[in-house]
């Protein structure tokens, strides 16, 4: 089977996820092309991808110290349907010239029509078909962004959810499956497999990574100040953007690194935003995670709300948080102990459930 993977550029979790599910199908004797722009197209061209393409931005998320801003994102994204056009005319082109069985598109939209003219299954990846607070309050913007994803995801052939099943689905509250289209969802699971117990578990360090937005620099500034007055503790920061803060006797910065686990597993807590793969991967290590909620970003609210329930994490409110209740926070984060994931994880093949459907969905058109 030939595969195209159409990955969104805004952030990272994406770009991780869809390669390790790739390189999964590779093993499998499958053809895999990726395609992307930005972040992502730069992390999975370090990552050594063969038969990579650009593909054009569909939206641009920008932020105001250190967080979303919604008004900024639909200012700089006024142009998101010719930027929608741009993008499926770029996927119709590859899907022509290389012919694929099927196309996967993770939180990119511009592929799923061409795909359904070219008769091409579309398998669609997200977890956030659904907007709403923390609290579950919503506004006018909320509800039509809601109400028009959930329109769009029906020319979709399925929609894979790579999270676990109930009652572990760290993403339920931005999920809405109506009853009677429950059967074109998934929850399939993490795509990445690995064994936690092939890392010596230290606790000594605070992770930190919040992603590669400019945007989220102050973030990182304000856990520097806390590291220049208690030495006491070591902060382990992640950033694949611009002028991060440089590095201390117990302030280390890093860019882009080649296994991010090796780092991970070496730390007390994790302190994060609150993104669906990262969370993942603090509860398969077992790290509490203190995430700087966003109040402008729906999805990760929710994954905070659904955290704190799950006994995994506390949360702040990033913008009103003070440098006294951030460093309280993280004595209060570190005083958890997540329940057990390993056993979980391990029950739940998702890469190989993912990879299932993908098949299936490429042989149906064959028939």
């Amino acid at each position: 089977m030939k595969i195209l993977f159409v990955v969104c550029g805004e952030g990272l979790g994406h770009a991780s996820r869809c390669l390790h599910l790739g390189h999964y199908m590779q093993q499998q004797g499958h053809t895999i092309h990726f395609a992307s722009y930005g972040k992502s197209y730069d992390f999975m061209e370090q990552h050594g991808c063969t038969n990579l393409h650009k593909t054009p931005r569909e939206v641009c998320l920008e932020g105001d110290e250190g967080f979303f801003s919604l008004k900024k994102t639909l200012l700089f994204s006024k142009w998101i349907p010719y930027n929608l056009l741009k993008s499926a005319v770029r996927v119709r082109r590859l899907l022509r010239k290389h012919s694929f069985d099927c196309l996967v598109c993770d939180t990119m939209f511009g592929g799923v029509i061409p795909a359904r003219f070219r008769k091409v299954p579309c398998i669609f990846i997200t977890n956030q078909n659904h907007f709403s607070g923390r609290d579950g309050d919503t506004n006018p913007v909320w509800r039509i962004l809601s109400f028009l994803i959930q329109r769009y995801l029906r020319l979709a052939t399925h929609i894979i959810i790579p999270d676990y099943p109930a009652p572990d689905t760290v993403s339920e509250y931005n999920l809405r499956i109506p009853h009677r289209h429950k059967d074109r969802f998934s929850f399939t699971g993490p795509f990445y497999e690995f064994d936690p117990t092939r890392y010596k578990n230290e606790k000594t360090t605070i992770f930190t990574s919040f992603g590669g937005e400019p945007y989220k620099l102050h973030l990182y500034t304000l856990l520097k100040t806390i590291a220049d007055q208690r030495k006491d503790l070591i902060f382990d920061a992640f950033y694949t953007g611009p002028k991060l803060p440089v590095s201390s006797d117990n302030f280390f910065s890093h860019g882009y690194v080649p296994n991010i686990y090796e780092h991970l597993v070496k730390a007390r807590i994790a302190i994060v935003h609150g993104g669906l793969t990262t969370l993942h991967e603090a509860m398969l290590f077992e790290k509490p995670v203190l995430i700087i909620m966003d109040p402008n970003h729906p999805e990760q609210q929710n994954n905070a709300r659904k955290i704190v329930k799950m006994g995994a994490g506390t949360f702040v409110d990033g913008k009103t948080v003070t440098k006294e209740e951030l460093e309280q926070k993280i004595v209060t984060t570190a005083a958890l102990t997540p329940r057990p994931f390993t056993e979980v994880h391990a029950a739940i093949n998702g890469r190989k459930n993912a990879a299932d459907i993908i098949v299936a969905a490429a042989n149906r058109r064959k028939l």
